[in-house]
């Protein structure tokens, strides 16, 4: 159980890195990018959305604005963008799919 836990946060942390990478250069707020994460797992909460985005945050890919009324607006920044173009490498907790196309 605990294996299927950690894959549902590491895609999820892909998801939410391309769902903003479509949104560029605007970012987007929580509640959108809530609706395109619940495409995948129905049951995924704002709170489960938010402990992901602060991970990414902390990782230093994205830019979280907290609003008073407890909305996020997240915006990929240049790691967060160079690392979803496969620029540089991926680093732990986040299930980036291998690069299959283009050489190296």
């Amino acid at each position: 159980m605990t294996d299927l836990v950690k894959a549902r946060r590491e895609n999820m942390r892909w998801l939410l890195l391309n769902a903003l990478n479509n949104a560029r250069p605007l970012g987007a707020m929580d509640v959108l990018v809530l609706t395109v994460v619940q495409a995948i797992y129905p049951d995924a909460t704002a709170n489960e959305l938010h402990a992901q985005l602060a991970y990414l945050e902390n990782k230093e890919l994205v830019d979280i604005e907290r609003q008073p009324d407890g909305h996020w607006h997240s915006i990929l920044n240049s790691n967060g963008i160079d690392m979803v173009e496969y620029t540089v490498d991926c680093p732990a907790g986040i299930a980036r799919p291998t690069k299959y196309w283009g050489g190296a």
